[in-house]
C-alpha cells in the first residue's frame, strides 16, 4: 500500500511532474486550464485512505477555448494515454471501466494505453453539466436558488494547477450568495425552526421520547445550517456536514451543547439544553447586525410549558432587510 497522499495534492504532483511536461512536448501551443473542482471528497480536503477504493486517483479537469477542443480533444485523450506512466506516487494512472453506477476503481496495467482520467471540456461545456449555468452570465435570483449548494463549494474550495483561461475569474462569481439571496435563506432556515421548535416538548409530553429525539435532531440540523449561512460558507452534502461543522468558528461552543441535547435520555433535560443552542445562536444572529437586536432567550409556546426561541420572529425581521422585492416575497410555506 503506498503512502497516502490527500487527492488535491497527488493531482497537482500529477499534473506538475507528468501532465505539463507531455502538453509542452506534444502541444507546445496551447492554451488551457487545469485543476480540480468538480465532485469528491479530495476536492474538498476531506479524503482519507478509505477514498481511494473508489473514484479517486491521479486526475484532474483540462479545460480548452472551444476551438482547441474541437481540434485536440480525442488528440490529447490519444497522446496522454500512451505517454502517461502505469504508476504515480505509487498508484495506478489507469482507471477501470465505470460500473452500472458509474463508479471507476484504479486498476493496475503493465501494457497498453492507460484508460485516464484527465477529463477535458471547454468552460461553457463543464458548467453546462455541472451547474446547467452558462459561465459567460451573471448569476441571476433563479440561478441561485437552484443551484446545489455543496457544487457551489467544490467549485470554490477546489484549486486550479495552471490557468490560461482565466478560469479563477468565472469561479469568483460563485464565491458566495448575493446579499438578498444570503439573507432569504437566512430567513428560511428561521422560519423552518419554526415550523417544528415546540414538537420537541409536545412528542415528549406524551411519552414519545423517541419522536421527541428525532424532532430535536431536525432542529439541530436547522441550527448547524444557519450557522453555515452566518459566517458566510457553503454547505457539503451530509456525508461532510458535522465535518466541515467543526471547522465553524461557532462550532466551538455549539458542539458539546448539541451533543447534550442527542444523548440525553429525557425530553425535559433535551429541552434546556436545546434552549442553550437557541440562545447562542440568537446571539450569533444579533451579532450580524441585519435586524433590530432580538431576543435570545428562550420562553413559553403561547399557554403551554414548551420552550421556544420564536423563530418565525427572526425570520420576519430578516425578510424586512432584503431589497429586492421579488426576492423579499418569495414563499416560504412550500418547504421539506
Amino acid at each position: 500500500m503506498p503512502q497516502f497522499i490527500p487527492g488535491l495534492k497527488l493531482s497537482e504532483l500529477f499534473y506538475i511532474e507528468v501532465v505539463k511536461p507531455i502538453l509542452e512536448s506534444e502541444f507546445p501551443n496551447l492554451k488551457y486550464s487545469a485543476g480540480l473542482i468538480d465532485s469528491g471528497s479530495e476536492v474538498l480536503g476531506y479524503d482519507t485512505l478509505q477514498s481511494t477504493d473508489h473514484n479517486w486517483g491521479p486526475r484532474m479537469l483540462l479545460f480548452l477555448s472551444e476551438n482547441d477542443y474541437m481540434r485536440n480533444k480525442d488528440k490529447l485523450w490519444t497522446v496522454l494515454s500512451k505517454r502517461l506512466p502505469y504508476n504515480f506516487k505509487g498508484y495506478p494512472t489507469n482507471f477501470g471501466k465505470p460500473d452500472q453506477f458509474d463508479v471507476q476503481l484504479l486498476e493496475e496495467i503493465k501494457k497498453g494505453p492507460v484508460n485516464h482520467r484527465i477529463e477535458v471540456f471547454t468552460l461553457r461545456s463543464f458548467f453546462k453539466e455541472y451547474l446547467n449555468f452558462d459561465p459567460y452570465s451573471e448569476p441571476q435570483t433563479s440561478d441561485w436558488l437552484r443551484f446545489p449548494e455543496h457544487k457551489l463549494l467544490t467549485i470554490t474550495v477546489g484549486k486550479m494547477f495552471h490557468d490560461d483561461l482565466n478560469l479563477d475569474k468565472i469561479r469568483k462569481k460563485f464565491n458566495y450568495y448575493t446579499t438578498d439571496i444570503w439573507l432569504h435563506f437566512l430567513s428560511l432556515q428561521w422560519y423552518q425552526i419554526s415550523q417544528e421548535e415546540p414538537f420537541m416538548g409536545r412528542c415528549g409530553d406524551v411519552g414519545d421520547e423517541l419522536g421527541s429525539k428525532i424532532i430535536a435532531s431536525r432542529l439541530i440540523n436547522h441550527l448547524m445550517k444557519l450557522c453555515f449561512l452566518m459566517e458566510k460558507k457553503y454547505t457539503p452534502y451530509s456525508k461532510w456536514f458535522g465535518t466541515a461543522f467543526a471547522e465553524l468558528k461557532s462550532s466551538k461552543k455549539l458542539i458539546p451543547i448539541f451533543n447534550k441535547v442527542l444523548n440525553t435520555q429525557s425530553w425535559k433535560e433535551r429541552e434546556k439544553h436545546l434552549s442553550q443552542a437557541y440562545t447562542e445562536v440568537a446571539r450569533l444572529h444579533n451579532n450580524l447586525s441585519i435586524t433590530k437586536s432580538m431576543k435570545t432567550d428562550v420562553s413559553k409556546f403561547h399557554n403551554r410549558s414548551y420552550l421556544i426561541i420564536h423563530a418565525k420572529c427572526f425570520s420576519d425581521e430578516i425578510r424586512k432587510s432584503i431589497m429586492n422585492k421579488k426576492i423579499r416575497e418569495l414563499q416560504l410555506d412550500n418547504i421539506d
